[in-house]
């Protein structure tokens, strides 16, 4: 590449919030030239990428500030825009000369095409345009089937990935950023933090975003919970049970390469982790396998992958959806977990199975609803894993649980919060319960329910669904599903 006195090079962030192993600032940093951080804050379009829910928005006004710091002790500036991409970046490169443009790529179909159209028009102008994958450990065109197509089932889509994949050399954090000076927005104006209310409270004791929050996570997970990875990571009531990486993952604040890199040297230095460390690499895997999905789906989140579900009889419940979103359906481990996700931006992977399916199938109300508000309330929302694993969970999707799988919201409890401090946590009114009845407080006898303070549809809700009557009409619907598809 030509290193023109006083050129410039942009290097646009997206889902990348990071400076290590950072492939387009890599790549930009090569050409010698000034560098023009961007990230931009795209204005929603009919035609645009879907818009961040309001945790992702709480994460991003965190991460952005932490990534402004970063770049700020190398010497650099980040500038913060606003506006639409084919109007911000084509005047911000006339404005500034600039001939050289990286960014890292997207997956979602609206973002694709937006992305290809840009390039093409910057091409036209002798710019350079420069992509890269920073996000995924392989793309979601690479492997194919020995049909030619792609993966629909994830268990030999691992093995191929497993086999297969080696993670590239690994880069460092530049040294020093030098940056062309620009006006910026400020980030207080993008409003990415929510007011009146500021429900998020409780988020910030949880969470540290930005790359350093990042690393600090990963160390943590790698010099302890890895070795109890198996026996631990389906336990809510254990904080350390599983990484908590997926906010940093989805924000690109760490790349999942840097991650297998980690784990499997972990593996080689201690062998004898080497089953549960590779159990932990099959959910980042999951992740990739959620991305070839979305690549080969673009409407994962709205249409059911298996066609057949359009004959579903879903019900139409205003008020069952609204118990279920804030946690007073009247089994703690399923208002356990959604008190959880609404204090919190976050949930344990095993409560979410659990959630989700009693949705679906308890409620017989639509999976898309539970996606939609998982998008909005999780920090970890992403476009792929959200969509493909709320399919997982309904039966409609690729590699489903069957729909005659439906979790038992009461057995799940004492199987999984054996000590019932989970529901203790985040049901606390319930907290004075004896274990034994914590998980099922309408069959703990009057007397016990007296001690503990609990008074059943006063201060806790009784069931909004009999268990055995949710399940078989859950069944009854999957069989009118087999049958109008038979007909």
């Amino acid at each position: 590449m030509p290193d023109q006195k006083n050129a410039a090079a942009i290097v646009w962030f997206r889902r990348d919030l990071r400076l290590t192993d950072n492939p387009a600032l890599e790549a930009a940093l090569a050409t010698g030239q000034k560098l023009i951080l961007l990230y931009l804050l795209e204005e929603a379009q009919a035609d645009s990428t879907r818009p961040l829910g309001g945790a992702s928005n709480w994460w991003l006004d965190k991460s952005l500030r932490q990534l402004a710091r970063d770049i700020s002790d190398l010497g650099g500036d980040l500038t913060l825009r606003r506006g639409r991409a084919e109007d911000v970046i084509p005047a911000l490169m006339k404005q500034t000369k600039a001939k050289n443009i990286f960014w890292n790529r997207r997956y979602e179909q609206p973002a694709r095409d937006r992305d290809a159209a840009l390039k093409k028009r910057l091409q036209s102008t002798s710019v350079k345009v420069h992509s890269f994958n920073a996000s995924l450990l392989t793309e979601p065109w690479t492997h194919k089937t020995g049909s030619g197509g792609y993966y629909r089932v994830y268990s030999p889509y691992w093995r191929r990935v497993e086999a297969s994949y080696s993670a590239p050399p690994a880069t460092a954090k530049p040294n020093r950023l030098m940056t062309l000076p620009l006006p910026s927005e400020d980030i207080d104006s993008f409003n990415l933090h929510p007011k009146q209310p500021d429900w998020s409270h409780g988020f910030s004791p949880h969470w540290q975003p930005g790359e350093a929050g990042a690393h600090k996570r990963l160390k943590a997970f790698l010099d302890g919970p890895v070795s109890n990875y198996i026996d631990q990571r389906n336990r809510p009531d254990i904080e350390t049970g599983t990484s908590g990486l997926s906010p940093h993952l989805a924000f690109g604040e760490i790349g999942p390469a840097q991650i297998w890199r980690a784990v499997t040297n972990r593996i080689e230095s201690a062998k004898a982790e080497e089953k549960n460390a590779t159990v932990f690499l099959k959910e980042i895997v999951w992740r990739e396998f959620s991305y070839v999905l979305l690549y080969h789906n673009e409407d994962l989140a709205t249409e059911n992958y298996n066609q057949k579900f359009a004959h579903m009889p879903w019900r139409t419940s205003k008020s069952d959806y609204e118990k279920w979103c804030h946690g007073l359906t009247g089994y703690p481990m399923v208002d356990a977990g959604m008190r959880q996700l609404w204090q919190t931006g976050w949930m344990h992977n095993r409560v979410r199975m659990i959630v989700a399916s009693f949705l679906t199938k308890h409620l017989l109300l639509p999976w898309q609803l539970g996606e939609k508000w998982f998008w909005d309330t999780l920090v970890d929302a992403d476009p792929a894993s959200n969509a493909a694993s709320w399919q997982w969970t309904a039966g409609s999707g690729a590699d489903a649980a069957p729909y005659f799988r439906v979790f038992n919201p009461i057995t799940q409890g004492p199987k999984f919060d054996q000590t019932g401090d989970y529901v203790r946590k985040y049901c606390p009114e319930l907290a004075g319960l004896p274990t034994r009845y914590i998980h099922s407080p309408w069959t703990a006898p009057p007397i016990e329910l007296a001690a503990a303070r609990v008074e059943l549809g006063v201060t806790y809700p009784l069931p909004i669904v009999d268990h055995k009557e949710g399940r078989a009409r859950a069944l009854t619907a999957y069989q009118n599903v087999k049958s109008a598809v038979a007909e």
